[in-house]
């Protein structure tokens, strides 16, 4: 049978004012275009626990008419992709089924809104697909029935047992970074995270064995790949954290992670990290204030506890060579028009090597949209192409919707600047030659 693995790819904006701003002015959208450029590491794993015998191809689509028309060649489909896409992948799935071809559909979306999809695919997995994707392969060459496949009716996945992803499926398509994963989950349940969707399961480690085995795959094809794992939190647990750098050093690899601010706590860490070729970690600060942070993390509130260390922190990190990119969520509960002044004076301070800054936009699935729904706070309700971090649909408490448009407008011209950026690097430099870890 031949497979096929669609990923949708490509940025998702509609504001045409961010949209210029972002061809404008440097590093607005560079951390989406690193998002939107990644191979999908999902159905990369799905291909790799596919049964063997299948002839197995892997596809990309920028928008809903760019699929290679080999993909209409398959039996099986397998389409990936993230609540902003989700109406072109269904165009696809449709059209592609109207040609017999036999659709799956999975991913943080369709789990948390399996009935929608159902009626585009036939197939939908609902959570962590490697133990349901041999059933529905095995459905297909049976011809047996569709619907709805949930990981929760099968063996929980081992992360200590997962294969290698099928990278060579992605032959030599030219892209920045490879992507690995290291850690599943996230200790913390923020409420505007789409991943909780799918978090089902406690936080997880990979054997270290296991992640350098699948890098040094990459780099067999790949020799001078730079690889961004593929977490939502890599270094909570810090022991297994130095395990996993000492094993990166003789690699000789660069590469990216998204992690939380307490690497700035543990010294050794942070050596490690920059010794094993950490460029940059990927923070989520959120808010440069307390008071906005408040219930944001709905676990242990850690985030308010953690903000009084914010600068000091990414000037530590920042001091072993690791650059920081620091994120922050305009729109929150708290917010008012005084964030945007708060978050360009947090940058000129701290000085992180990259500032992101989205709008908050509640995923469907995600404690944040069912509160909004709840509110009646939501714009345009199943507007999910709305679902960018760019684009406002929801209705903020302390300020209007356009003046939350309006603040990031203002925000990013000064954020951006080439001034801006260039002194924000020089002080990186200048952190990383002194002569305090010398």
């Amino acid at each position: 049978m031949k497979i096929g693995f669609l990923a949708m790819s490509g940025i998702r904006a509609h504001d045409e004012k961010l949209l210029k701003l972002g061809l404008t002015l440097p590093g607005f959208v560079e951390r989406s275009r690193a998002i939107a450029s990644l191979p999908s590491l999902g159905l990369l794993y799905l291909a790799a626990s596919t049964p063997e015998g299948h002839d197995l191809h892997y596809f990309e689509a920028e928008s809903a008419d760019t699929e290679p028309p080999e993909v209409a060649t398959c039996d099986l489909v397998a389409i990936s992709t993230f609540s902003a896409q989700i109406f072109e992948a269904y165009e696809i799935a449709d059209r592609l089924r109207q040609k017999g071809v036999k659709v799956a559909m999975g991913g943080l979306h369709v789990s948390a809104l399996p009935d929608e999809a159902l009626a585009h695919a036939d197939f939908v997995v609902v959570g962590e697909g490697e133990n349901v994707w041999p059933t529905v392969v095995s459905a297909v060459m049976n011809r047996n029935a569709g619907g709805i496949f949930r990981a929760s009716d099968f063996a929980p996945v081992d992360v200590a047992e997962l294969p290698v992803p099928r990278y060579d499926l992605l032959g030599d398509r030219p892209y920045n970074r490879y992507t690995v994963q290291a850690t599943r989950g996230c200790p913390w349940r923020c409420d505007f995270c789409a991943s909780s969707v799918m978090l089902q399961m406690p936080y997880r480690r990979r054997p270290v064995d296991d992640v350098v085995r699948d890098i040094r795959a990459i780099t067999k094809l790949h020799p001078s790949a730079f690889i961004e794992f593929a977490d939502d939190n890599t270094f909570v647990d810090k022991t297994w954290s130095k395990e996993l750098c000492r094993a990166l050093v003789p690699l000789k690899i660069k590469w990216f992670t998204e992690t939380d601010i307490t690497v700035a706590d543990d010294p050794e860490l942070l050596e490690l990290m920059q010794q094993s070729g950490c460029r940059q970690v990927l923070i989520g600060l959120e808010s440069p204030s307390a008071d906005a942070l408040a219930g944001v993390e709905q676990r242990a509130d850690i985030k308010t506890k953690w903000v009084a260390r914010y600068r000091a922190a990414v000037r530590e990190i920042q001091s072993y060579g690791v650059t920081v990119n620091t994120c922050f969520i305009l729109g929150l509960d708290r917010h008012t028009p005084a964030i945007f002044e708060e978050v360009l004076h947090f940058a000129e301070e701290a000085t992180p090597f990259d500032v992101q800054v989205t709008l908050l936009t509640p995923f469907p699935g995600t404690p944040l949209y069912k509160r909004l729904v709840a509110e009646g706070r939501i714009l345009h309700p199943g507007a999910w192409n709305l679902c960018t971090l760019f684009d406002v649909n929801f209705r903020p408490s302390g300020m209007t919707a356009q003046e939350l448009c309006a603040g990031i407008y203002w925000l990013s011209e000064r954020l951006y600047t080439g001034d801006a950026t260039r002194r924000r690097r020089k002080e990186f430099f200048s952190q990383f030659n002194s002569p305090m870890h010398s």
